[in-house]
């Protein structure tokens, strides 16, 4: 499978999240960049978990139907006119890191998947059916790991 590029001026690949973009400063998404989402890409879908967390993988962040020629997300995107999924906070859109206090550092994976058909999520989709939506559905993807800890 071919590979998107993904990083953030807010971290770099498996460094500290900064404490602005936790759940505790607000939900602040950082901000997101890519290159190389191959031609015949239909749309683009984001999710960001937490494979650390105590009760098992956390969901922080889904976003379905971002257009293949978006090229980044700015920090505190605007959804508007994408499909916001709910995270295991129960709200849409970017829920921030949280850790429990003590816990060693956890990773929280954002994954970026091009899609070869739309995905045909709306607002409010679910984790699993962000994973139903993209199995077999993936062109190519690019992952950014950050870390954060209390």
């Amino acid at each position: 499978m071919a590979g998107i590029t993904l990083r953030s001026s807010a971290f770099n690949d498996h460094t500290l999240i900064p404490y602005e973009h936790s759940h505790e400063a607000g939900d602040l998404s950082p901000e997101l960049e890519w290159e190389g989402v191959p031609d015949g890409a239909a749309e683009l879908a984001l999710l960001c978990d937490d494979p650390d967390a105590p009760m098992g993988t956390f969901t922080h962040w889904l976003v379905a139907g971002i257009p293949p020629d978006t090229t980044g997300l700015d920090p505190g995107a605007d959804l508007k006119g994408f499909a916001a999924g709910r995270n295991d906070y129960g709200g849409q859109g970017y829920g921030g890191p949280h850790p429990p206090v003590g816990d060693a550092p956890h990773r929280y994976f954002f994954r970026l998947f091009a899609l070869t058909r739309p995905s045909g999520l709306s607002d409010g989709f679910s984790a699993d059916e962000f994973r139903r939506a993209i199995d077999g559905n993936t062109l190519a993807s690019g992952t950014l790991v950050g870390t954060y800890g209390r």
